[in-house]
């Protein structure tokens, strides 16, 4: 490791009931931005956005049409508190949802996880910067797929409606 450098896993808070999506973005306006792309892709979606600002007053911007969201969103940006990283959290719909959307707002640079999984991210203190590495989403794999479980898995999309039966 670097001089200097210090490793932090941050955990992100995950009430029942709601996803989180994180990513990277290189300007404000994200947060504006992300705001229409949510309001508009579903229209039962609740959701808190939240943006750490990487320079000016390099202050933690947010929205949202859900209180509760938007501050879950903040609260997991200070956690992080990298430059240019953005939390939105989602109710009342899916990642699916709205995944291209957000992809395609112009100042996002990437998505590092959408999920509703326990989420930690792993974080690199620099001192005056701090740089997202990465996301652990979930846990890791207790085997491979048989042919009982692909049919579980075939039968599942279709309960739930993302696969016609």
């Amino acid at each position: 490791m670097a001089s200097g450098v210090r490793l932090e896993v941050v955990d992100i808070p995950l009430p029942e009931g709601t996803n989180v999506i994180i990513g990277r973005t290189h300007f404000i306006k994200t947060v504006e931005d992300l705001y229409e792309a949510l309001v508009t892709s579903c229209p039962t979606l609740r959701f808190g956005v939240a943006l750490c600002e990487a320079s000016g007053k390099r202050l933690i911007r947010h929205d949202g049409n859900d209180r509760e969201l938007e501050d879950l969103a903040v609260e997991a940006c200070r956690r992080i508190a990298a430059g240019h990283v953005f939390v939105v959290y989602i109710r009342e719909g899916w990642p699916i949802n709205v995944l291209n959307r957000v992809k395609m707002v112009m100042e996002v640079v990437g998505v590092d996880a959408a999920t509703a999984n326990p989420v930690k991210v792993i974080v690199a203190d620099l001192g005056e910067q701090r740089a997202l590495l990465g996301v652990a989403d979930g846990f890791k794999p207790l085997g491979v797929e048989g042919e009982a479980d692909k049919r579980e898995r075939i039968e599942f999309l279709r309960k739930i409606g993302y696969k016609r039966g």
